[in-house]
């Protein structure tokens, strides 16, 4: 009888956990990353949130501009302000960084790619922009494959773009815990009530608004699995 091999510590163990309470989920996080140790498999936690603003600990109180009856939740993640809700696949990737052997700038590096090749899968082109975590979209042609080019508008970095994955993370002990939201079919009115991730003006989109017609469940997937190949060591 051949012996049974368990997976690699470092493998990524997608569990999709459906509509779940935002405050709830942040609370496992940090739990699952405080009790863990280097016998600890990875895992891959994807959902979706009911409507809440999150701030992060950069966040100021003065870039939440009317919350009107969503609830503001503070938490230990890098960034400022942005929004969750239905229609959006969130991803947490818990991830022990040192036994996975790349630091946290490839991290967010590799955790941008997914989403790039997320949305690449349905036609789209996400950008980087420069000091900007996150992934944006030309608004007025989100299949374009011309790079950016040029420097920014110095008033308005984000002319012309649309954001459409937000990315906030929080690292412990070499492990990582929070992760990125991808908008695929949500009511985006929420981020006119905010600046979005602190900077005033900037727009947000969604799958939908561009044009892609998608489930969750399609695009929670897809992300699932680019996650999985591109934070594997």
């Amino acid at each position: 009888m051949l012996p049974v091999t368990a997976p690699p510590l470092s493998c990524l163990e997608p569990r999709q956990l459906g509509l779940v309470d935002y405050l709830a989920t942040f609370e496992a996080m940090q739990k699952f990353t405080e009790t863990r140790d280097p016998q600890t498999p990875d895992s891959l936690w994807i959902c979706e949130h009911s409507a809440v603003y999150t701030q992060g600990l950069a966040g100021k109180a003065d870039h939440v501009l009317n919350p009107g009856n969503i609830p503001v939740v503070q938490s230990n993640r890098g960034g400022q302000v942005t929004f969750h809700g239905p229609g959006q696949v969130v991803a947490y990737p818990l991830i022990d960084l040192k036994r996975a052997g790349y630091y946290v700038k490839e991290y967010v590096y590799r955790i941008e790619e997914s989403v790039i090749k997320t949305l690449a899968h349905f036609g789209v082109t996400g950008h980087r922009v420069s000091g900007s975590p996150g992934i944006y979209v030309r608004l007025d042609d989100p299949t374009s494959h011309a790079a950016l080019s040029g420097p920014r508008h110095p008033a308005d970095p984000f002319r012309g773009l649309g954001k459409i994955a937000a990315l906030g993370i929080k690292v412990s002990r070499h492990c990582t815990y929070h992760g990125v939201a991808l908008n695929v079919a949500m009511d985006l009115e929420p981020y006119s009530r905010i600046n979005p991730c602190g900077y005033v003006g900037l727009q947000t989109t969604d799958l939908s608004t561009i044009g892609v017609s998608v489930s969750w469940q399609e695009a929670a997937d897809v992300l699932g699995h680019k996650l999985v190949t591109y934070l594997s060591p």
